[in-house]
């Protein structure tokens, strides 16, 4: 999901908010104007003051109105009159609301016609508020600006007809950056070869041609390399989640949806993140100043552990593979964190999978036990969080070098931002192995709510005060 599509989607809601409240405004202006008033005079006395509240009111309602109505489902290829019918359902169904208050409270209106009138206004404001946004959209989309970079995958004239209306029609919003026309073993490795250099966003499998092999192996390349998976309707049949079938050149397609955390799900995520991780910076601060004098005055070296023993920075990898300075409280002795690798090596408790844990880690020092069993060395991460790197709930991140020893079906936990707490932090900290972790994240990558993240973090204090061994 780009970012220009959630950007416009998420500029709608106060800017049909303002139509509204400008409809409902003018309406009443109209009503007071000199040509209505010589037309049918005025015979109710409505203060401006208390109409203009009823009008903020009522907008609130107008707008869950719109989102029942789907106005505000995410899809950057949504026909405008398509969207213009459903403004006109929506205000429609606005005007039954206020019907039904007149009958209830008649003294809420007392002009039949600013209630029309307010109703007229809102369509026309708001449809050409929403086509001057789509037009700026497709704009921007012709320019390049927040355009998809597509492989296509097939030999087919379906592929060639996608191929040529992404090329004829730039406001659709895809760039074809690669075309390949099976999916067998050499062509994998070929497209990979072809990511290392070039940035790709989604793969579209528009051959009905393709063996069920070559499918589920174009799906499986598609999820390791964390690009969206499209396909010509009705040709596959397994793996598949949730979908949502959108239409090109008047071809169905399919799209696969790997998480219910996208659209606006990520928008809520994102703002619950910034306003919790804001909240909690400035109530645990006390904390946070305590912990960095006890960690200075109990052992030499840095507050903060965010380098590694040769001075490069610390680096963990975050959604979709990307790396991200990374620094949390320092609970070890200064320069040993590759002692793990090395000397401790024999003490990892979890020998062949990517992660290592040292049993009894001799590194730790005395503040850094007590921090690391009650999780206070990662209260730092909430700076992180802020600034848009991490989640307060997700899977937690790891070092380059362990994402390497991933096996595919690992990678599945990159899909996310990493978070500070997870599903699997509540459900057995650092007693579960990678694998059963793994699961417990692709199970919330998979079932996503707002309601699960609030859950998950409600349920964290808890599994705090319960500790952790503080390998």
């Amino acid at each position: 999901m780009k970012r220009s599509e959630l950007f416009f989607s998420f500029l709608l809601v106060p800017l049909d908010y303002l139509m509204i409240v400008l409809a409902g405004v003018t309406a009443f202006y109209l009503r007071y104007s000199d040509f209505f008033k010589a037309l049918r005079p005025v015979t109710f006395n409505l203060k401006f003051n208390a109409y203009l509240n009823i009008v903020l009111l009522l907008a609130i309602f107008w707008l869950i109105i719109f989102a029942m109505a789907g106005l505000y489902a995410i899809q950057s290829a949504r026909k405008l009159v398509k969207e213009v019918y459903r403004v006109i359902l929506a205000c429609s169904t606005g005007l039954m609301l206020i019907v039904i208050l007149i009958f209830v409270r008649r003294e809420l209106f007392d002009s039949r016609f600013i209630v029309l009138a307010a109703w007229i206004l809102a369509i026309v404001y708001v449809s050409l508020a929403r086509i001057i946004i789509r037009s700026a959209q497709r704009i921007l989309l012709a320019h390049g600006i927040g355009t998809k970079k597509v492989v296509i995958v097939g030999a087919s004239k379906t592929s060639d007809i996608l191929v040529g209306s992404f090329s004829a029609d730039k406001s659709l919003g895809f760039e074809v950056v690669k075309r390949v026309h099976d999916f067998e073993l050499a062509t994998a490795q070929e497209l990979e070869e072809f990511l290392r250099l070039n940035e790709a966003d989604e793969i579209i499998q528009a051959d009905q041609n393709l063996s069920k092999a070559e499918i589920l192996r174009l799906y499986d390349f598609a999820d390791e390399h964390h690009l969206t998976f499209k396909y010509v309707a009705d040709l596959l049949g397994t793996k598949v989640l949730k979908t949502e079938l959108t239409e090109f050149a008047g071809l169905p397609i399919m799209e696969v949806k790997k998480t219910p955390l996208d659209g606006w799900g990520r928008i809520i995520k994102r703002i619950f993140d910034l306003v919790v991780s804001l909240i909690l910076i400035i109530i645990l601060s006390p904390i946070l100043v305590l912990t960095a004098i006890a960690i200075k005055l109990d052992s030499r070296g840095p507050i903060f552990f965010s380098r590694r023993d040769d001075d490069a920075p610390l680096y963990r990898v975050g959604q979709s593979g990307k790396l991200f300075r990374y620094f949390k409280f320092r609970s070890m002795r200064d320069r040993s964190d590759s002692m793990r690798y090395k000397e401790l090596a024999d003490l990892n408790i979890r020998a062949g999978g990517p992660l290592v844990k040292i049993k009894d880690d001799p590194r730790v020092t005395r503040i850094g036990r007590f921090i690391r069993r009650f999780s206070i060395d990662e209260l730092p991460e909430l700076f992180l969080v802020f600034v848009g790197r991490m989640s307060l709930v997700g899977p937690r991140p790891h070092l380059p070098e362990e994402v390497a020893k991933y096996e595919r079906h690992h990678k599945k936990v990159l899909t996310l931002k990493p978070g500070i707490t997870g599903l699997a932090q509540i459900s057995g900290r650092s007693d579960l192995s990678f694998e059963e972790e793994v699961k417990l994240d692709t199970y919330y990558i998979e079932n996503w709510s707002f309601l699960f993240d609030l859950t998950i973090l409600l349920r964290t204090p808890l599994a705090v005060l319960k500790g952790r061994k503080a390998e």
